[in-house]
């Protein structure tokens, strides 16, 4: 009996190690304070939906490209194809706002121990505000993101601030709080909770409730999706579905 319990443990520990780490940020709209390692990238090929008041915006094919260049920081570009389906009247597409990010971690305490870095986000105005594909000006995302780990269980939470100089935008806070819970080594399943502030001078702030996931093919292979909607102010519908790629670049 006690060999055949060493042995559930052995085979127990040998899977906890295999399990791939937790990542936030796609699916989801709370981010995570952990970088891409150093001389390592990420690869998403996605598709975003956005669905409100009669009207979609939707990114996709979109790709993002993030590269860990030194220790602690991370490089990140979202290249989009938009689409503005409009409750009324023709469709607009094209290239949307392209976004470039730098994320750094200034805390990392250890194994289970607390994250803590800061993304900041440039959302360039290469889209037509005038079709609807973007935002007519270049704005900012300011956050500060929060990560601690127990066990199966990993939490992300924080926020920050919205600095958009457009006509008819104005500046906005954000945050949101992501619990998820990893199964075995395929599956890791999440749910949060997100808040943005009226970012338009005529349009409400909304709070959405999000659940998803990835499903990992392989360590460096991964189906992601997400789903939810508004449970407070403005109505919205929002979907993730993208595949995720990772690998180490040769030293």
């Amino acid at each position: 009996m006690r060999r055949f319990v060493e042995r559930c443990w052995a085979i127990m520990c040998l899977l906890l190690a295999t399990i791939p780490p937790c990542f936030a940020g796609p699916p989801f709209f709370t981010d995570d304070p952990v970088p891409v390692d150093y001389r390592h990238n990420e690869f998403y090929f996605f598709g975003t939906l956005d669905h409100a008041d009669g009207a979609s915006a939707i990114a996709g094919p979109a790709i993002e490209y993030n590269r860990g260049i030194a220790p602690n920081t991370q490089f990140h570009i979202v290249l989009p194809y938009a689409w503005n389906v409009p409750a009324e009247g023709a469709t607009a597409t094209g290239l949307g706002d392209i976004e470039l990010g730098l994320k750094y971690r200034f805390v990392n305490a250890g194994d289970g121990a607390w994250q803590v870095g800061t993304f900041p986000m440039i959302e360039l105005a290469t889209g037509s505000a005038r079709r609807g594909l973007g935002n007519g000006r270049t704005w900012y995302r300011l956050p500060l993101w929060v990560q601690k780990t127990a066990g199966a269980w990993t939490f992300d939470g924080g926020g920050g601030w919205i600095v958009n100089p457009a006509p008819g935008m104005r500046n906005a806070s954000f945050g949101g709080a992501l619990a998820q819970y990893t199964f075995d080594p395929r599956w890791t399943l999440g749910v949060e909770l997100f808040r943005e502030n009226a970012l338009a001078v005529d349009q409400p702030g909304y709070t959405v409730l999000n659940a998803g996931g990835y499903l990992n093919f392989t360590k460096s292979f991964s189906l992601l999706f997400s789903a939810g909607g508004s449970v407070a102010g403005a109505r919205h519908t929002v979907a993730y579905l993208g595949l995720y790629w990772t690998w180490a670049s040769a030293r």
